[in-house]
């Protein structure tokens, strides 16, 4: 393939269709290249959309994009060894009638959806294809890709990386490092068929709305990290992830904590009579702000999880990709109207544009989490058994009084952390989430 393009996207994920569907909207030739047979396929994610950054790109998406249900319930449970605090939670019916809110898709279907779109405005989109390096001139400039086909070489005046969270295309290129063990977690997640009309009245929803649970504590055996079930249409989509660096020093397989987290007794009711579905495993960057690459330079941008633009307070990725993809679109956009050359200095737009934007903000807010939680580990797993112990202390109604009770709280408090490692794990989480 000889014919060059003004920009060529590699990678068919949310980064990259936002970025593809802007560029084509506005008239720009582009080329977008997936490595899986249809785009999707090689996509893994819990999944929820937040719709106010595909609402940017895509005003009119709730008509025709394939959703699978509306969230109006948060909870969150901290676990202990069969035991549960799940109080946390809050719920919102308004969530169905506004306008700015979140839904929980289906990969293979989402992106399918997207990727028509993309097509439709008009950009060329070639699966089953692997870009393999970088082409660059003598100055070091990229100019176009390579590809595994046959005289495959490609050439662009800008190529935006959206090729998923290892960016091998990057790395190769030597504009990014490989991701680090204590930067990346390794996340499973089954998808189990489940009748919709069960799933509203184990949930407590009605149709087209959902529920997405949030767990935190014992389920990952003092490691960092944190599991997720959430509700689709006619299924479920369960999962656990942890860091790999503590994975490997472990020696847990990520398949042995979701078959423990399902087999607990808040979790096991809600999967009864599930049949599984698939089973799918996914590094997610979760270095935050400090953990990101250089993020353009001359002819090329680095977008979604390819930049390392994941929220992992909140659990946010998809947003913050499709938000990277169409800024860096806007960028291009911009530079070619002004027919300013693709360079570092001028493409050094597209940063200045994130940092403006809540993607930068609140990444840097969160920058010293994930320090927090590497150097105070015991916090994911002492809390959670603090707290169900002292729940099921008060709550079990013995002949024993009330200010005894509450003495024997605070002995167990003093015997797994004390008053001094209570005061400085407050102060150290409040440093670091303020």
């Amino acid at each position: 393939m000889s014919e060059g393009f003004d920009v060529i996207v590699v990678g068919a994920g949310p980064a990259g269709n936002a970025a593809a569907y802007t560029l084509a909207r506005a008239g720009v030739s582009v080329l977008q290249i997936e490595r899986g047979e249809t785009p999707g396929t090689k996509n893994v994610q819990g999944a929820i959309l937040y719709s106010h950054a595909l609402e940017e790109i895509v005003p009119d998406f709730r008509k025709h994009a394939p959703l699978e249900r509306q969230i109006i319930e948060q909870r969150m449970w901290l676990m202990d060894e069969g035991q549960a605090c799940t109080g946390v939670s809050y719920r919102d019916d308004g969530f169905s009638e506004m306008p700015h809110n979140r839904y929980t898709i289906i990969r293979t279907r989402f992106d399918r959806w997207f990727s028509d779109l993309v097509r439709g405005a008009g950009a060329i989109v070639i699966n089953e294809t692997t870009v393999t390096g970088l082409l660059k001139d003598r100055a070091g400039r990229v100019i176009g890709v390579q590809t595994e086909r046959a005289g495959g070489d490609v050439l662009a005046d800008a190529v935006i990386l959206a090729d998923g969270v290892n960016s091998l295309v990057g790395q190769r290129a030597g504009l990014r490092a490989d991701i680090k063990a204590e930067h990346a977690a390794l996340a499973v997640k089954e998808t189990l068929f489940l009748p919709k009309e069960l799933i509203e009245q184990r949930f407590g929803v009605a149709d087209g709305q959902g529920v997405v649970i949030e767990v935190a504590g014992r389920i990952t055996h003092g490691m960092i990290g944190t599991g997720f079930l959430y509700t689709n249409r006619d299924s479920l989509a369960i999962g656990i992830g942890c860091m790999v660096s503590d994975l490997r020093e472990r020696g847990i397989a990520p398949y042995q904590l979701l078959e423990g987290m399902k087999r607990h007794p808040a979790v096991k009711p809600l999967l009864e009579g599930a049949a599984m579905k698939e089973y799918a495993a996914h590094l997610i960057a979760e270095g935050g702000y400090k953990a990101l690459p250089n993020l353009y330079g001359d002819g090329w941008l680095m977008v979604g999880d390819s930049a390392g633009l994941i929220n992992g307070v909140h659990r946010e990725g998809s947003n913050l990709a499709m938000t990277s993809g169409r800024l860096a679109a806007e960028t291009l956009i911009d530079l070619k109207k002004r027919d300013a050359p693709f360079t570092a200095a001028n493409l050094s737009a597209y940063k200045a544009a994130l940092d403006n934007s809540y993607v930068m903000k609140d990444l840097r807010k969160y920058a010293a989490v994930p320090d927090f939680l590497h150097e105070n580990p015991h916090v994911l797993g002492a809390y959670p058994s603090l707290l169900s112990g002292a729940a099921r202390e008060m709550l079990t109604v013995d002949g024993v009084d009330k200010r005894t009770k509450q003495s024997r709280i605070l002995a167990d408090v003093r015997q797994k952390r004390s008053l001094l490692g209570l005061l400085g794990d407050a102060y150290r989480f409040w440093r670091a989430f303020k």
